[in-house]
């Protein structure tokens, strides 16, 4: 049977019959993937979240499948991510076949550091990740989920925000110190704030069809340029969970959209592409146009914007949602701060210098990929089909091949945040890099490395001297204790240290950090390097932190 999406009955709060605004810290619009991930990092930090939606059940498709390992390792954070690992389906590989070729004119592997906690891709359909984080919501008592409000009015100010709400009630309002706008790429709130959003929509359109049956099909993405079941277009093929399996079929931009998505007509499409003699049904079937666009700032005073409210890109290459969860890890934390008063309006601002690098490199990613699958002009035509073609024989030519660049996270090498290099490295992981993943062993049992690092600014230190870790650690606990706090792990190689370490049997952590005996990592609380140094200086960190979190005085 198709997917039924679960429904929720509207929330009519008591604080609707009173005259005056309820107040909270942090209002969150909208309840998809990106609204309900801020919600649980904020909601785990300790901070009290009202979460409002006019929708009353869940989403009634699989609509964002691919969740990439940088996601997956924030969703693991929070809880979430290896239950989606169980239930989903990985995959690294990745084929792309021209015309009647049986052979593919280029293949990938999307995880080529082996042996970290998360793989590169999971295919699971958006209500599951949507149940989980549901799910552990409801575990915060300090976070509220109000289904069927409707926003219906935003005023905006300096000091915070005033916003309107619809009920079967009636209205109410919310007074609120940060709004954050997860309500999708139609926005309500960014429509009422006259937030522009500025790019490209693109003159194609794509047909999917979520289809049930069982068939032997390796568990790859396989994706297929002018092949004889779909000429002149293109095809792209995943596996998801309940041996669903999603296709998308380009149609072209002069399409009658609702005849396009009759059952009949997407019938012949399946059955001129795996044969008349399977046996199907239908999970969900829609159409969709793709654009690559943007907002001018993702902060507007006491707004802030993430996800698709924010930034829009076309679907080849999974960068929509994954680049979404990201925008929460990033903004997760400085909020955090700010509202706990330890660092003002500017380390806000860093949200904005970022994630909008971020949003600019996606858009760039996934306008060239569109632009190879989907040529404006026949001279862009033939040079696809040409680089498709010698890709079959000729290696250098294959990396031209564009069928969407997948998902992975943005470097900000240039971040006002970052504290640069003062010392030499060849290797490693350089500030504004998000970290590699590595096994390690702790009390006997294995664990990974991005599973310590916890929810503080953290100190990562390799060293197997013993006595030079007994000298500095009175400088870790004064670093630990400061307002801003900073914990400290240490990773050896030795098992014969008696303090407590994470042992680095295989030396992977070492050789993935280029790190020397004493060397020492600064990590952001959203898994990114902030500085690192091969020689143990304690004014040098607080600086680094002090920089970290967009202070000018000393507050740590």
């Amino acid at each position: 049977m198709p997917y039924t999406p679960p429904r929720y009955d509207p929330v009519i709060p008591d604080t609707s019959k009173h005259a005056s605004a309820e107040k909270t810290p942090i209002l969150i619009i909208g309840a998809g993937p990106i609204g309900l991930t801020t919600a649980l990092d904020l909601g785990q930090r300790g901070h009290k979240v009202i979460v409002v939606t006019k929708a009353t059940q869940l989403t009634d498709g699989s609509r964002a499948i691919c969740f990439a390992k940088r996601p997956l390792e924030i969703l693991d954070r929070l809880g979430v991510g290896e239950k989606m690992v169980e239930k989903g389906v990985g995959w690294n590989i990745g084929h792309v076949f021209y015309r009647h070729h049986k052979e593919p004119a280029y293949s990938f592997d999307l995880l080529p550091i082996k042996n970290q906690k998360m793989p590169a891709m999971i295919n699971l359909q958006q209500y599951y990740n949507e149940e989980y984080m549901i799910s552990a919501l409801k575990a915060l008592p300090n976070v509220e989920l109000r289904w069927g409000n409707s926003l219906i009015d935003l005023k905006n100010t300096d000091s915070g925000a005033i916003a309107t709400l619809s009920t079967k009630a009636g209205p109410y309002k919310i007074e609120a110190e940060w709004v954050i706008a997860c309500d999708g790429s139609r926005s309500e709130t960014r429509k009422m704030l006259n937030i522009d959003f500025h790019g490209e929509t693109f003159k194609d359109n794509f047909l999917i069809a979520d289809v049930k049956f069982k068939k032997d099909y390796p568990t790859e993405r396989h994706f297929w340029f002018d092949p004889e079941f779909n000429r002149d277009q293109s095809v792209l093929l995943h596996k998801q969970p309940d041996d669903v399996w999603r296709v998308d079929f380009q149609v072209g931009w002069d399409i009658d959209r609702e005849a396009i998505v009759d059952p009949a007509h997407v019938r012949t499409r399946i059955e001129a592409m795996f044969g008349t003699d399977v046996e199907f049904e239908f999970e969900w079937i829609s159409v969709y146009t793709f654009n690559c666009r943007r907002v001018e700032t993702m902060v507007s005073k006491r707004v802030i914007f993430a996800g698709d409210s924010a930034h829009l890109v076309s679907p080849f290459g999974a960068r929509g949602a994954n680049t979404g969860f990201q925008d929460a890890d990033n903004i997760g934390w400085k909020l955090d701060l700010f509202l706990r008063g330890l660092a003002d309006r500017r380390l806000i601002e860093s949200y904005n210098e970022e994630r909008l690098l971020a949003a600019d490199v996606n858009i760039m990613n996934s306008t060239r990929s569109t632009d190879f699958i989907t040529p404006k002009t026949p001279i862009s035509r033939h040079y696809r089909d040409a680089v498709l073609e010698l890709s079959r024989d000729l290696p250098g030519v294959r990396g031209f091949v564009n069928s969407g660049r997948l998902s992975t996270p943005v470097p900000y090498p240039r971040s006002s945040l970052n504290t640069s290099d003062d010392e030499d490295w060849s290797g490693g992981v350089a500030p504004g890099y998000d970290c590699i993943d590595a096994p390690l062993i702790k009390g006997g049992e294995k664990c990974w490395l991005l599973n310590q690092l916890g929810w503080h600014f953290t100190l990562v230190i390799f060293s197997n001297d013993q006595q030079w870790l007994k000298q500095i650690r009175p400088d870790l606990k004064r670093l630990e204790n400061k307002s801003i706090t900073v914990k400290s792990i240490i990773i050896s190689q030795s098992d014969l240290i008696e303090t407590d370490f994470l042992l680095d049997q295989e030396g992977l952590a070492m050789k993935r950090y280029h790190a020397k005996e004493g060397s020492v990592y600064l990590i952001r609380p959203d898994q990114y390097v902030a500085a690192r140094w091969h020689e143990f200086n304690p004014e040098k960190i607080k600086q680094a932190v002090r920089t970290a979190t967009a202070q000018t005085k000393k507050s740590i």
